[in-house]
């Protein structure tokens, strides 16, 4: 299979690395690493063990790829504008499109473009962060849930998730998407949002019961919003405080949202706190402090 990765950065890297490293043809799009990578390939540091690709292909612009059987896109979700420019030029007839992106509305932004029949959604539970150019660091987990954006074909999305786990990737397809989307903003928008706030790591907000407690009802008006999207079964408060346990074990990790502003770049702000705030208020649920979130995080990068 000929994959195109669009957003190659810590997940897209390091997802796409594997891909590679299991015999996928990988074409990486590449930005700030493009020099480091052409001239020297990629390294790889990661809880399961090191590896290091000599040999990997890069390039700056789509067109100079062409043509691929699936577009892997990890861009932020800041960037869908450039969709159009960036993806367009892969897609032959039967082009398959997989977003591991953060937040709500991804998919629907690239079936509006490109046909809902092309599109898989993808949640990726993943630590991982950049290094210097050239360099991805996998901190833990790295497991992703994929669905169909339109059921059309499920044997599809079984294919790729196995060949996702013959690269090492624990893998599995589901039925309902959008229930694992709303799963991952349980844990993304309390730590998201508080550690890119407050510039401290999650370890910092679980370490004291003020703001432990305030993670988990932050997550519970999370999990109040999604059981009113029509999702195929209910998601249990008893999820909030497994995302905690699952959070405790991390150690010193920076979400990407913290990384980012400390770096001075835009946040996913839209996708991951203004879209499921809209889809909350369109069911009846209002989430006070998820929107009180949302609006000391634009204050904060004013």
């Amino acid at each position: 299979m000929k994959i195109a990765v669009v957003g190659a950065g810590a997940l897209g890297l390091y997802y796409g690395a594997l891909l590679q490293r299991s015999g996928m043809e990988v074409r990486f799009l590449l930005r700030r690493d493009f020099e480091a990578i052409s001239g020297n390939g990629l390294k790889v540091f990661s809880v399961n063990g090191d590896f290091y690709l000599p040999h990997v292909k890069g390039y700056r612009e789509p067109q100079e790829i062409g043509p691929v059987d699936l577009v892997l896109v990890g861009l932020k979700s800041f960037a869908n504008d450039r969709f159009e420019d960036l993806v367009r030029p892969l897609l032959g007839e039967r082009t398959q499109i997989l977003t591991l992106q953060n937040g709500l509305g991804n998919e629907e932004a690239l079936a509006d473009l490109f046909g809902a029949e092309r599109i898989i959604g993808g949640v990726a539970f993943l630590c991982s962060n950049r290094g210097e150019p050239g360099e991805v660091h996998h901190l833990g987990a790295g497991r992703i849930i994929l669905g169909e954006y339109l059921r059309c074909d499920n044997g599809r999305v079984e294919q790729l998730s196995d060949m996702f786990r013959k690269a090492g990737v624990d893998c599995r397809a589901i039925d309902d998407l959008k229930r694992a989307r709303w799963e991952k903003l349980v844990w993304n928008i309390p730590f998201n949002g508080l550690c890119a706030l407050l510039l401290q790591p999650v370890t910092s907000l679980l370490a004291h019961e003020a703001t432990r407690t305030l993670v988990r009802e932050l997550m519970l008006e999370v999990i109040a919003a999604a059981n009113v999207q029509g999702l195929l079964s209910p998601i249990p408060e008893s999820f909030a405080d497994s995302m905690l346990e699952f959070t405790d074990a991390m150690g010193e990790y920076r979400p990407s949202m913290q990384i980012d502003r400390e770096e001075g770049r835009p946040l996913e702000i839209g996708a991951i706190f203004t879209t499921p705030l809209a889809y909350g208020m369109q069911k009846g649920i209002n989430m006070t402090r998820v929107g009180m979130l949302e609006t000391l995080l634009k204050q904060a990068t004013l």
